[in-house]
């Protein structure tokens, strides 16, 4: 289920670089509250969990049970252990959930990681109850132009065109009964500057799929943008959107 493998180094290079601090998740939180209509003690799928950042925010907004799944051990590993929070061992089209089990799902940056759409969708209908919503928290192929790391590395855009499209993903989660019913760019803040980033390249690298796929050349030329724009002081936009994409 990945473009990238995790071993505990990269899982922890991840956690360093990838998630995002909680103060940045505000607009998320919103946005996810709107789609969702969370109810305390409700199950929330979250697949792909990565190392619990939505997981555990989750249960903190909302009041939410979340059943955690992800494949990498390496990363299970590092999802924080509280009560309201289930870690099990799958990926998409093979969920370790009983039938009609689950209030919603979430996806968090997992599509263009699975290698069979149409399989994973409909093992996500099968968990959910009638009419639970799928959140898709992508990057999507052709709407490149919002993400940050598009603006200082556009080599990367070269891979996102090989991501899943909306379209492409509205279609797989057709065919398993679904319909697309929002979509939406959601804006979060990861960093606080651009010095910040330029700090972080260097570890991000390893743990981002669209990074890591830039030649070293690309990614010194990267560097070099982001270092001179630090020595200058250039303002620039620290923001990043990825979409939103519900089905139901």
């Amino acid at each position: 289920m990945g473009r990238i493998a995790y071993d505990a180094a990269t899982a922890a290079s991840f956690r360093q670089t990838r998630e995002i601090r909680r103060d940045g998740l505000r607009a998320w939180e919103e946005a996810v509250r709107r789609h969702l209509t969370p109810v305390p003690g409700m199950t929330v799928l979250d697949i792909g969990a990565g190392t619990g950042a939505f997981a555990t925010a989750f249960c903190d907004w909302y009041g939410v049970r979340v059943v955690a799944v992800e494949p990498a051990a390496a990363m299970r590993a590092l999802i924080p252990r509280r009560p309201d929070v289930d870690v099990r061992s799958g990926h998409a089209a093979a969920l370790p959930l009983e039938d009609g089990s689950a209030d919603g799902a979430w996806l968090s940056t997992v599509t263009h990681h699975v290698p069979d759409l149409a399989a994973a969708a409909r093992e996500i209908r099968r968990v959910l109850r009638p009419g639970a919503p799928v959140l898709i928290r992508n990057a999507f192929a052709g709407r490149s132009e919002r993400l940050r790391i598009v603006r200082w590395f556009p080599e990367t855009a070269r891979l996102l065109d090989t991501y899943p499209s909306v379209e492409r993903t509205c279609e797989a989660f057709a065919a398993a009964g679904f319909t697309p019913i929002a979509l939406e760019p959601v804006v979060q803040r990861d960093i606080a500057s651009l010095a910040e980033l330029l700090d972080r390249v260097e570890t991000l690298r390893t743990a981002d799929t669209l990074m890591r796929s830039l030649t070293d050349e690309e990614f010194a030329h990267g560097r070099r943008r982001i270092a001179a724009a630090v020595e200058a002081g250039t303002a620039t936009d620290l923001t990043s959107s990825l979409d939103l994409l519900v089905l139901r």
